[in-house]
This record gives C-alpha cells, structure tokens and sequence, in this order.
C-alpha cells in the first residue's frame, strides 16, 4: 500500500498518475475535500480508496492493524497559502499533523518522504550558503516547514527509517487550477490571455525572479527519492532563476500575442512577505546521485500550456 496524503492536490495527483504508469494502484488517497472543486484531480486515476485527512491520522494513531503492509508514506497534503495568517491553525496542519504521521512511520519503519518549501529560504539570496544559514521564513507558513525541517534534523541521526524531505521552488504544470492565487504565475497569466485581458505583472518584474521546476521532475525526484532510499532535506528546482517579466513573454511567444503588459503596484500587505529571489542549489541532489536533467523553462512552459489548450482549460 502507498499513502499519498495531499493526493487530490496538485503536486499529489500528478505522483499517482506516475505511480499508476509504474503499475502501481493500491494507493491510499488522503485529503481534505472541503474545496471540492479538487475532486477533478482524481479522475481517471487508479487508486484503492479515499480518507478524510482527521479521520486517517486518528484511525492510524488510535487502531493500529487500520492499515497493514504499507511500503511508503508521500507526505504532500498542507496548507499552502502564503498569504494565510491563522497561526494556530497552520502549525496544527502542518506541522503537528506532521509530527505525528512522521512518528507513526518511525515505528513501523516505513519511508516516508515529504514535502517541504523554497518558501524557508525568505529573502536570503546567497545560494552557496548552508541550507542553516540560508533560513529565513518570512511568514507563517513558511515558519510551518521550517520548524518542521528543524524537527527532522534534530531525529534524523537517531533512527534508521528512511526520511527525505524535498524542499520544492516555484512548481508549474497541469492539475494546479484548483489553487487560485496561489497557482503558478503560468496559470494565471494563461487565464488572462484566455480572457482577452492585459497580462498583469507587478511593477518591478524584471527584478523578482524565481526557480521555476515542471511538475514532472518534482513528481521525478519524489519517486527516485523512494527507490534509493535516500535519507535527508534537498533542493528541489533547477538551478536557475528567471525573472517574472521573462516568464510572461514566453507565454506570449507562445500565443504570438502582442499584449500589452500591465503594471500594478505589489499589494502592501505583500511586500514584507514576499520572495524577490530563489534559487535552487541543486548540488547535495547530484551529490547523492540524482542525474536526470531538469526541463529547459520554455519547454516545460510550452508543454504545459499545450496541455491547458488540449484539455479545454
């Protein structure tokens, strides 16, 4: 049995579409439908059964034999919204929650690999630093993942299950759409050329520049992270950044649009808690032995807005 928590999400239902291509079907999804609208995500997907994110973690603390033989944990359910400012409510989401499943699959040995975030780094720039020296969260959520990385540092040297944390950058590709404002800048700018509307960027554009990775190297990366068993906390990006007013005019190139660009003024309640850079250091992933090559940003956003238009989107 695989457990994918997070499952009818975006980085979740991508993993068991390519979990099903490896022939795998008896996957537990695990999730939160009060946004229904995600419930499109597990269309078409070959899974064994569904269950309620409270009603999964109290049925496994509480009745033990609730679920045998389970071979790995994909850790990807959370609340991801930066801009969500219930403290109380974050940290028992994302970090108790994970605590205790993370304990639970300690003692019963199961891999269990999670999602964490760029978002830990804040508004550090200097890449060749040590991820500790690196970690600046700036919100609360990105306050969540940290803590939570800190807690698996500090177990880490203690037990002998496998426990790999994959700190994603700005993730894009299909199955976002649920997300809203905090789909990919991709999405939404897709959804303003559909629309007829000028693109909008903020002012400044030219000089907020993110690690961009295709969905398909994340998903990737989680399912290489299982067949190795590889233990630890790692970058998960491309290596480069590119600034949003660059990512626009590929999605123009693509629509061989001449749109004029739109500059609003960043919210304020944004700007002390916004990233103006990341970028992935990739190194400690080749150092332990991960070699697949990273979609080119054009033709991941390419592929992508292809998929949007087959799909009537």
């Amino acid at each position: 049995m695989i457990i994918v928590t997070g499952g009818a999400g975006f980085v979740g239902c991508n993993l068991i579409r390519a979990l099903n291509k490896i022939k795998r079907k008896d996957i537990l999804v695990v999730d939160n439908l009060k946004n229904g609208k995600k419930y499109v995500n597990l269309i078409g997907l070959y899974i064994t059964d569904y269950i309620d994110k409270n009603y999964f973690l109290k049925c496994l603390l509480t009745e033990p034999s609730y679920i045998n033989n389970i071979d790995v944990v994909f850790h990807q359910g959370a609340c991801s919204s930066t801009i969500e400012w219930d403290g109380e409510y974050m940290m028992r989401n994302n970090y108790q929650y994970s605590k205790e499943l993370l304990s639970y699959c300690i003692k019963n040995h199961i891999p269990f690999i999670y999602a964490s975030s760029a978002s830990v780094y804040g508004k550090s720039t200097d890449t060749s630093l040590e991820h500790k020296q690196r970690e600046k969260p700036i919100n609360i959520y990105s306050y969540s993942k940290f803590l939570f990385d800190q807690y698996v540092r500090s177990i880490l040297p203690k037990v002998t299950s496998q426990i790999c944390g994959l700190r994603y950058f700005n993730v894009y590709g299909p199955y976002e759409m649920h997300k809203g404002n905090m789909a990919s800048i991709i999405y939404r700018l897709y959804t303003q050329i559909k629309s007829k509307k000028h693109i909008k960027l903020f002012c400044g554009s030219n000089d907020i520049k993110r690690d961009f990775v295709y969905i398909s190297d994340i998903v990737d990366i989680n399912i290489w992270a299982w067949d190795t068993g590889i233990s630890g906390i790692f970058d998960c990006g491309t290596g480069e950044s590119q600034s949003f007013e660059l990512i626009a005019n590929i999605v123009l190139d693509f629509f061989d649009r001449d749109l004029t660009i739109k500059y609003i003024p960043m919210p304020s309640y944004l700007c002390n808690h916004y990233q103006f850079f990341t970028r992935a250091n990739v190194e400690q992933l080749r150092i332990v032995g991960y070699e697949k090559k990273f979609f080119d940003v054009k033709n991941g956003i390419f592929n992508y807005l292809n998929w949007l238009l087959y799909n009537g989107i």
